[in-house]
Order: C-alpha cells, then sequence, then structure tokens
C-alpha cells in the first residue's frame, strides 16, 4: 500500500493487495470469496474478516494465559516447598514436570492431524494455546472416573502439500502424556505452504505407520480447511519437484487418501474429520462415514473458536479412553451450551 503526494486529498492514498495473500483471512476457499468482494464492501468486509480473527486469537490467547497462571502459581508453591523443607511438595511437583510418555498397551492413542498450510494459523495459534487445557480438563475427568492419568496419549502431525520439501509435508510430534511438550512442539510449527486441495493423504499415510506399530492407533482426529488430493492432484502436482526428487525421500511411493483410508478401516481405527470451512465439508463427511468416525463444522475464527476446539478434541480423547460417561462427565464440568451450536 502506498500514499501518493497529494498528502490527505481525496484519491491520494491506494492499497494494492496481492489476491493470493487473503488466503489466511479469508480461508481455503479465498479464490471463491474474493469474487464475492466488490467495490466499496472490500474493505469492510476483510475488515470485518480480519476482526473476527483477531477476536478468536485473544479468546485462544486467554485460555493460553489461564493456563500459564496456574503453572506460574505451581512453580511458586514449589518454591515457597523448598524454603521452608516441604520435601512432599516438592517430590510431587519434580514427579509431575519429570514425568515422560507412558506406551503401554492400555492407553489410548489418539492421532491428531492438521493442516499447516497458509491458510491455517488461526487453528495452529489455537491448537498450541489449549493443548494444556485440553490434557488439563481430560485428565480431571479421568480422576474422577477413576481411571489413570495415563489412560492417553497423543500424538500431533502436521501436513500440507507438495510444493513442500520432505521435511515439510509432514512434521511430527513425539507420543505425548505430556500437554507441554505437544506445546513445544506447536512453537515449532508455522503456517506455509498450501495448494488447494491438500496432501491429507500424507496424513493419513502417516497414521496407518502408526497403527502398524505395537502399540497401534485407537483413532484419529483431522482439523483442516481443505479438502484430501485427488489422484489427479497427486500426480500433478509431486511433478512440482519430480519424481526424481520424491523418490529419495520417505514418500517414494505416490498414494491416494482413499487407499490409506481402506487400510484404516480395516483396522477399525475412526478417522473423526473437523473441517474448518465449508470447502471441505463433503469430502470430509466421506472421510468420516467411511470409517464410522464422526464429521462436524468447527469455525475456530469465531469468538469461542478456541473454547470449540478444546472441547470437540477433549471429547473425542475422552470417549475412547472412558467412554460415553467420561464424556458427559466432560460435559456437565467444561461445556457451556452457548459453544455448543
Amino acid at each position: 500500500m502506498g500514499r501518493g503526494a497529494r498528502q490527505g486529498d481525496q484519491g491520494s492514498y491506494r492499497m494494492l493487495l496481492l489476491d493470493s495473500d487473503l488466503e489466511w483471512l479469508l480461508g481455503a476457499s479465498w479464490e471463491e470469496a474474493i469474487s464475492k468482494l466488490k467495490g466499496s464492501t472490500l474493505y469492510s468486509s476483510l475488515d470485518s474478516a480480519r476482526n473476527k480473527i483477531y477476536a478468536s486469537k485473544c479468546e485462544g490467547k486467554k485460555i493460553g494465559i489461564d493456563q500459564c497462571k496456574k503453572s506460574h502459581d505451581a512453580s511458586k508453591d514449589f518454591m515457597q516447598a523448598l524454603i521452608k523443607g516441604d520435601m512432599q511438595i516438592v517430590r510431587n511437583f519434580l514427579m509431575e514436570q519429570n514425568r515422560g510418555a507412558f506406551l503401554g498397551s492400555d492407553s489410548s492413542r489418539t492421532l491428531l492431524l492438521m493442516d499447516a498450510t497458509g491458510s491455517m494459523s488461526g487453528l495452529l495459534s489455537a491448537a498450541k494455546d489449549t493443548v494444556c487445557t485440553m490434557f488439563e480438563r481430560a485428565l480431571i475427568v479421568l480422576k474422577e472416573k477413576g481411571l489413570s492419568q495415563d489412560s492417553f496419549i497423543m500424538q500431533f502431525a502436521m501436513y500440507r502439500n507438495y510444493n513442500s520439501r520432505e521435511n515439510k509435508i509432514l512434521e511430527v510430534s513425539s507420543w505425548e502424556t505430556k500437554a507441554s511438550n505437544l506445546r513445544t512442539f506447536m512453537n515449532t510449527i508455522r503456517p506455509e505452504g498450501g495448494w488447494g486441495d491438500e496432501a491429507v493423504e500424507i496424513g493419513l499415510w502417516h497414521a496407518v505407520q502408526e497403527s502398524q506399530t505395537q502399540e497401534s492407533i485407537a483413532q484419529v482426529i483431522i482439523l483442516a480447511d481443505a479438502p484430501a488430493n485427488t489422484e489427479e492432484n497427486v500426480k500433478v502436482k509431486r511433478a512440482n519437484f519430480g519424481e526424481s526428487y520424491w523418490n529419495n525421500t520417505r514418500f517414494s511411493v505416490p498414494t491416494y487418501y482413499k487407499d490409506e483410508l481402506q487400510k484404516l478401516k480395516n483396522k477399525n481405527i475412526p478417522v473423526h474429520a473437523f473441517y474448518l470451512d465449508s470447502y471441505a465439508k463433503e469430502n470430509f463427511e466421506d472421510i468420516a462415514k467411511a470409517t464410522k468416525g464422526s464429521c462436524k463444522s468447527l469455525d475456530i475464527h469465531s469468538s469461542h473458536g478456541a473454547e470449540l476446539l478444546t472441547n470437540f478434541v477433549t471429547e473425542e480423547v475422552l470417549r475412547k479412553a472412558g467412554g460415553e460417561s467420561a464424556v458427559e462427565l466432560y460435559k456437565q464440568k467444561f461445556v457451556k451450551t452457548a459453544y455448543t451450536s
């Protein structure tokens, strides 16, 4: 954007915007959205979308700040215990801080797949801000149900598209029972890349790899605003770097999301799909239906988007780890009716 030489006179100021740079603002269907924005409504529409996104991010930050305050207070209590020589409090604090991932076969393993392309900054920010709250709430419910705090374990995996190199098309955390480690992983993730329909097949491919381990996985949750690549998409987009490049990577063999989905279906592993844009709705409904998973819309940019994300993910984790009664207890304790619509 720039200013002309007339210093404030009418017509002296113009904004020049590259349409593709508005993807973070308008979502995966930005091209369709831009075509509907005309003349005098353009600025007001973009301003409204921007304000909505920042309001949502502020709500997510508030959840994150509340969680940080609890950690801060716990640290102060630890320091006071050290000063007073209360070794029981000191011991409990250190055990919790240094607790590693329990990889026992009784743990319900949930893989959370997220689209990490350019339009997904809102989701990635919310996931980072809310992951500790997800774990805290789940542990409270499990404790009240008399279940182990190691009843569930999670892994985060980010997928992009074939205009991203091998190290970026799929980024994966370790399996964790500690939310702080997943938050640390999310701090390294930036929204980048993207190419229309995205490489959901890469995320599902990773899910299949994890299902083939001794521990396997209990379920997959996908959060995204764009549908999976078609078979033709995969062929054309892989040509961007060329098969000579991909042949020397983990992804040497092209795959299609339906093929990976069938492998998960054969193992009775449900895929729950949450779409952030109607652009992905039909495809995500098909994905969920094929594996007997659930499919819902997630308006991450609403004023309560971060809270909705927290509820959606935590409920599915608890459903596998503690059953429907655990989900009902969670709703009674944490879900406000205004957020469920």
